[in-house]
């Protein structure tokens, strides 16, 4: 009669044990805290965002501000710069000033600055707000990775990265698109504008809610002004290289030598100051670990991969179809759609696969997407490009999202601030150096392709003679020049050809990096979380 409790009816299930309350308490996720980061995580949407939604919409800018076209670049360049100088230096900011203090005031500047913006009448106030973006917009985005690591219990990351992976992915992919469709059916104001009333919301938001941490004031008085202002040469000067040198030859044009000196020299003494000084500018201990040293390089890769493809379609799109802006976004839908629907599906797949199988399954993926695009021709549309941007999608978000866990998810909570932001440093300058060296590629690749179809195209060429004959026949109605026609016709399509041909050669040799990459997955140690804060920890 003692047992009598546990016996179950006929072909019932046996009731599962009960979870023992220490266990529940460990993994519940405070209400107050999930709001605070999930308006967190909108500010860092916007951030990102920002990046590509201009980027679409320069030359409308140029024409606002009567600016000269290679004046026009500095409204991009000037934000990606201060961005790049603020990332890694949020999290020395963050310990000092508190993750409050310090979201609350970049959300509130980079709503300012994002009005300012708008109302912006030449190109020198337009370039100053973009400055004062980028810089406080730059310190939101580490804030949220380190917060998600240090205040949600591991066992619920399955919930919590997918968001931030989603974000970080499909921010920059849906920019060119939104850019576009703000400034055909509104104009460019709009670009900065729309960023108003969710940047009030969220800076409110994170002054009410955010409670994860308290502020270590005695830290500014160590305050490292050498290292900052090496580290601000250092990443500035290269930012500045990468993003014109494809524009202007590179070392043909003095400034960006002069740039790339200051960076070289500014790196020197940066990283110098950075392992002598008690208290560094960026704590690099965390490279100590060799998942997120390997996690780091990922990163950067997955960085050009995500930007780089970012900038190829739209170029292939509007180079070869001649799509405008709106054919182009509805034709990368797919990429971000196929991105929204997967990260569901590895947010249930963290905790029960190992996140190496994971990552490598991503990588293939992605690169199975390039090998299939590395056939392109110059008729390929929406249907063609479908199939690629599915895999691509997929792809990076399968290994975005535990490329993040296997880097960060291991590391103690006191690295966390400051590792978030050299992580974050990794994916940009990956995408900087990813976009400079398919820039420079794509020009001579073109170059190289264009030169070798035209020594083939001679006169002993029948084929060739053949359309050229066909064409100026076709021209003959429009005048007494139809053969002149008839040839420039026959160099635009030979530097067509070549052009898509590059595009072919790039896309190839992202299969052959991303492979590269599966393989390296392999040497990662499957990760041990480190022991999450007590509860009451702040």
């Amino acid at each position: 009669m003692a047992n009598v409790h546990t016996l179950t009816p006929r072909g019932a299930a046996p009731a599962a044990p009960p979870v023992p309350p220490a266990r529940a308490a460990a993994d519940r996720i405070d209400p107050r805290r999930f709001a605070a980061f999930l308006a967190m995580t909108f500010g860092m949407f916007m951030a990102i965002l920002d990046i590509q939604i201009v980027s679409a919409s320069l030359s409308e800018i140029q024409a606002g501000l009567a600016a000269g076209p290679d004046e026009i670049a500095w409204v991009q360049t000037s934000y990606l710069i201060a961005e790049v100088i603020m990332i890694p230096l949020s999290g020395f900011l963050s310990r000092a000033l508190g993750t409050r203090t310090l979201f609350t005031a970049a959300a509130a500047g980079f709503t300012i600055a994002s009005f300012m913006c708008g109302l912006s009448t030449t190109l020198e106030e337009m370039i100053f707000w973009r400055v004062i973006q980028g810089f406080v917009g730059g310190g939101m985005i580490p804030s949220v990775f380190a917060a998600s690591y240090s205040i949600f219990p591991r066992s619920r990351m399955g919930l919590i990265t997918p968001l931030i992976g989603l974000v970080v992915t499909l921010a920059p992919t849906i920019g060119p698109t939104v850019g576009g469709y703000l400034t055909d059916h509104l104009s460019w104001h709009w670009l900065f504008f729309i960023n108003i009333v969710p940047g009030i919301f969220v800076t409110i938001a994170a002054a009410l809610l955010i409670d994860f941490d308290k502020p270590d004031y005695s830290l500014l008085d160590h305050f490292d002004w050498l290292g900052f202002f090496a580290m601000a040469g250092f990443l500035g000067g290269l930012q500045y290289a990468l993003e014109e040198g494809p524009r202007n030859d590179w070392f043909d044009d003095e400034t960006v030598v002069l740039f790339t000196v200051i960076s070289a020299i500014s790196g020197l003494i940066f990283f110098w100051r950075v392992l002598s000084t008690k208290y560094p500018i960026v704590d690099l201990r965390a490279f100590s670990n060799r998942n997120y040293a390997v996690g780091t390089l990922f990163n950067f890769i997955l960085g050009s991969g995500l930007y780089g493809l970012t900038y190829l379609y739209p170029v292939y799109l509007a180079r070869i179809r001649d799509y405008n802006a709106l054919q182009i976004g509805e034709t990368m839908f797919v990429t971000g759609l196929t991105m929204f629907l997967t990260a569901p599906l590895v947010g249930r797949l963290l905790g029960r696969v190992d996140p190496r199988y994971l990552m490598i399954t991503g990588f293939i993926s992605f690169g199975i997407g390039t090998w299939w695009m590395s056939n392109i021709t110059h008729d390929w549309g929406f249907y063609e490009l479908l199939l690629p941007q599915v895999f691509r999608g997929f792809g990076l978000m399968m290994a975005m999202i535990p490329v993040n866990n296997v880097s960060l998810g291991t590391l103690p909570p006191e690295r966390l601030k400051d590792a978030s932001g050299v992580f974050n440093l990794t994916r940009n300058l990956g995408g900087a150096v990813g976009l400079a060296a398919l820039s420079t590629l794509l020009t001579h690749r073109t170059d190289f392709h264009a030169a070798r179809m035209q020594e083939s195209l001679t006169f002993a060429h029948r084929p060739a003679m053949e359309m050229l004959e066909g064409l100026t026949q076709r021209f003959r109605d429009f005048g007494s020049d139809a053969a002149p026609m008839a040839l420039k016709q026959m160099h635009l399509l030979v530097q067509r050809e070549a052009l898509v041909m590059s595009f072919a050669d790039i896309f190839l040799l992202f299969t052959l990096l991303f492979a590269f990459l599966a393989v390296l997955a392999l040497m990662v140690k499957r990760p041990t979380p480190a022991a999450a804060p007590p509860p009451e920890a702040h």
